[in-house]
């Protein structure tokens, strides 16, 4: 038996061990088959994220002025398995998944056979009244012929990189045995890895990343191979038992695996384990050793913050916020403080303030991972202005200051790489430490970030003096190039800017004058204005106002039609349409082709985003155009394709909750006709279709609070009824694990992965912006106001 001595975890915790020469024990026996099987990423749609707590020294995560390491180790759940788990920047992924295999006289079930279970999952640290306070997992799998039980608790160690696993297993019949099994994809890619058996345990490594897999009783026997042709998963599934062990993968690398018996069980068995992370084998064997040997109980106790560590159950008593806000709630607060948990673990730590969109990568199980990939554990500013809008909500102003400080390294500037055209403008997507991925021009995404500024500034978060700084440093460049545009010239990038016509909305498929878009220029600019004069900018403030208000004239002129040819029952033909290529609003210019749609005339696409124009203060909930807008918006009777309303009915509750697609004609989901995942097997399909987004409801929410608010209050049953619709509405679209998805399956076309109808798609969940918006949306009832309202965009522009 492979098994640590007491001896031996006190010598590896204090580093004197190294595993990369230590199988003295191990006869070497090299797997054949490399380099293995083509690697795909996990399922994206995650029942559970978590990560340490980590508490800021003076708005930075910083070893040195902290008693310990700061903890940079992420993990997934999905399906009832642990998926990606990253170690260092948030991106990367160190394991595809982790799954146990329960064998016994007759059966081998895998964690990965989900028609042979019933899966639960909860929180191990919860309030009274049932409100998770941290972000430790409870997943139960139970065996559908009653053989046996797999309890698993999962968390990080706050003190090391490291990923802590309790597995439980009952079963009443004898000779059952427990198997664990991890394919490592060590430094985001599943291709480049070596692995071994050790005397310490099982380890994987691709340059100076490694990954250790740990047993505090110890394997029987474990065995390294290649993914689907020496893995001996194929073998336990026939025979039961690991027929051909291999304790090296040898000098060729590829999709590697690990198996290992973890022992017999006889009633009940318990098994401690770690997956740990370092950048040499002697580290990252320490790092799980030193968790195992603190023991269950205190790493658990101080990820959630109880006794002296500070942990996840303080940083959800610091918002002060949330207790009021939980009474516009319909879960009692439940899905709130999930939402607040799964913000703040969605922020790297190495680069403090840099919020990603989701801890997953979209239709993960079809996506090859045969070299890095971010997904969406990246940085786009526009999704980063929700979440630190959320931030503001609930009362974390510290992530709320440091995300937008954060800005400053995803702004375009002289010293950008590559960078030969205008400055000022945000970039679409970068990594978390600024480098580039995406480049295209969003100005939205160029206005967000002032309008966030002066949120900051209202708020008595950002100073005087501290705004003044940031204005000449960041803000001004950016009104700048809002109001004249330039060139951007970057990578692919070769294209004139001319406000308000914007490279991308924010669908990053078209170009043009889009409602949402403007919405945030013409606020953006308003916003810049007002601290152009708190700094003196005498020119600034004049230039950066009659801008706004220019092209605040220009709206309907160059977005609402009068001429639409929307097949609605509901529709007068006039209304705003998603977005135009060209300055006649009743012309029938066709749009790109993207996602596999050809393109249609512009007045046939309409979406939700005219309502940013009322959000912000552009238009007043009644006016003309936006009144006009709401019958096409709302019905359910245009055809198929072109519809964005859903209703929903959910099990136990005889009401109907509404949801919106992006907009008609959406391709960005799975395929209506072949029922296959969005883009699967790399190519665009002409069945692909966009689903219902949950934030969309809340976006409507805030619209009919807004509405509301014009006779100048709201009144308690105008209050009840946006609780009982949108609020809840959005509360039904969570999992079980309370994660809010992207997308929902919407009931149309082939049902390949039988979704029921609300439950989130493999898009993406969590998806930081929806879990924002709703965190907005419960502070916007509270406060009895549309929390990203800009009144200073309703004065200037009467």
């Amino acid at each position: 038996m492979i098994k640590y001595s007491t001896i031996a975890l006190a010598l590896v915790s204090a580093g004197l061990i190294g595993c990369g020469t230590q199988q003295s024990a191990i006869d070497s026996h090299s797997a054949p088959g490399a380099p293995g099987a083509k690697p795909y990423w996990a399922y994206s749609g995650k029942t559970g994220i978590g990560t340490s707590y980590e508490a800021y020294q003076s708005g930075q995560y910083s070893d040195a002025a902290s008693t310990k390491a700061v903890s940079k180790v992420w993990f997934s759940l999905a399906k009832g398995m642990i998926t990606e788990t990253m170690f260092g920047l948030i991106h990367q992924a160190q394991i595809k998944d982790m799954q146990f295999i329960i064998v016994g006289d007759g059966f081998v079930v895998k964690e990965s056979d989900t028609d042979s279970l019933d899966v639960t999952i909860d929180y191990l640290h919860k309030d009274d009244s049932g409100r998770p306070l941290s972000l430790a997992y409870k997943v139960v799998s139970k065996d559908k012929q009653g053989r046996f039980t797999l309890e698993k608790h999962i968390f990080t160690d706050p003190e090391r990189q490291t990923l802590f696993v309790r597995a439980k297993v009952d079963s009443k019949l004898n000779a059952v045995k427990a198997f664990v099994n991890v394919n490592p994809y060590v430094n985001n890619n599943g291709l480049n890895d070596f692995a071994k058996v050790t005397d310490q345990g099982l380890l994987a490594w691709e340059g100076d990343n490694y990954l250790s897999l740990q047993s505090k009783t110890g394997f029987v026997e474990a065995s390294v191979g290649f993914t689907d042709s020496s893995d001996n998963l194929s073998m336990l599934e026939s025979t039961g038992k690991i027929a051909q062990a291999y304790t090296t993968t040898g000098e060729t690398s590829g999709n590697v695996n690990w198996l290992a018996n973890l022992g017999t069980i006889s009633g009940s068995n318990t098994f401690d384990l770690t997956l740990s992370f370092g950048h040499s084998a002697q580290k990252s064997f320490a790092e799980g050793a030193a968790s195992l040997a603190k023991g269950y109980g205190q790493v658990l106790a101080d990820y959630n913050g109880e006794g002296e560590a500070i942990g996840w159950q303080d940083y959800i008593t610091s918002l002060k916020p949330l207790n009021s806000m939980t009474a516009n709630t319909t879960d009692n607060g439940k899905l709130l403080y999930t939402s607040a948990l799964v913000l703040k673990a969605q922020e790297d730590k190495t680069h403090a303030g840099a919020l990603i969109a989701s801890l997953s990568n979209p239709w993960g199980d079809t996506v090859p991972a045969e070299q890095g990939h971010t997904g969406y554990k990246a940085v786009w500013v526009r999704d980063f202005y929700q979440v630190a809008m959320a931030f503001l909500a609930m009362g974390d102003e510290q992530t709320a200051l440091t995300a937008f400080e954060y800005l400053e390294k995803v702004q375009v500037t002289d010293t950008t790489p590559g960078n030969q055209g205008d400055t000022g403008w945000f970039l679409q997507k970068t990594h978390v430490d600024g480098e580039l991925e995406w480049v295209g021009v969003q100005l939205d995404q160029t206005a967000m970030p002032i309008m966030l500024a002066w949120k900051l500034w209202q708020a008595g978060v950002l100073s005087d003096e501290k705004l003044v700084y940031w204005y000449n440093k960041m803000l001004k460049p950016a009104a700048n190039f809002l109001v004249e545009g330039g060139l951007a010239k970057i990578l692919w990038n070769d294209t004139q800017i001319m406000p308000p016509a914007t490279q991308q909305e924010r669908w990053e498929e078209q170009n043009g004058y889009s409602p949402s878009t403007t919405a945030a220029i013409i606020s953006g600019l308003i916003t810049a204005s007002d601290i152009a004069k708190l700094a003196g900018d005498k020119a600034g403030e004049e230039k950066f106002l009659a801008t706004a208000q220019q092209y605040n004239r220009e709206v309907e002129a160059l977005m609402f039609t009068t001429e639409g040819n929307l097949q609605s029952k509901q529709s007068d033909g006039r209304y705003f349409f998603r977005i135009g290529q060209d300055k006649d609003p009743n012309s029938s210019t066709p749009l790109n082709a993207n996602n596999g749609r050809q393109g249609m005339d512009k007045k046939q696409i309409i979406d939700g985003g005219f309502l940013e124009l009322v959000r912000y203060g552009v238009r007043a909930a009644d006016a003309p155009s936006i009144v006009a807008t709401m019958p096409e918006y709302d019905d359910e009777t245009i055809a198929e394709n072109l519809r964005v309303k859903y209703s929903f009915k959910f099990d136990g509750d005889v009401n109907s909750y509404p949801g919106y697609r992006r907009y008609g004609n959406d391709g960005y989901g799975e395929d209506e006709k072949r029922g296959t995942n969005y883009a699967e097997g790399g190519q665009n399909t002409d069945g692909q279709r966009g689903r219902v987004w949950p934030f969309f409801t809340g976006e409507r929410g805030h619209y009919d609070i807004a509405l509301a608010l014009l006779d100048g209050e709201l009144s308690i049953d105008e209050q009840s009824k946006i609780k009982n619709t949108y609020v809840k509405a959005m509360e039904h679209f969570a999992n079980e694990g309370m994660m809010l998805p992207e997308q929902v399956w919407d009931g149309v076309g082939k049902n390949t992965f039988e979704y029921t109808l609300g439950e989130g798609t493999n898009s993406a969940t969590p998806l930081a912006w929806t879990h924002a918006e709703y965190v907005k949306l419960v502070r916007s009832l509270q406060e009895k106001q549309v929390w990203d309202h800009y009144p200073i965009v309703d004065n200037k522009l009467q």
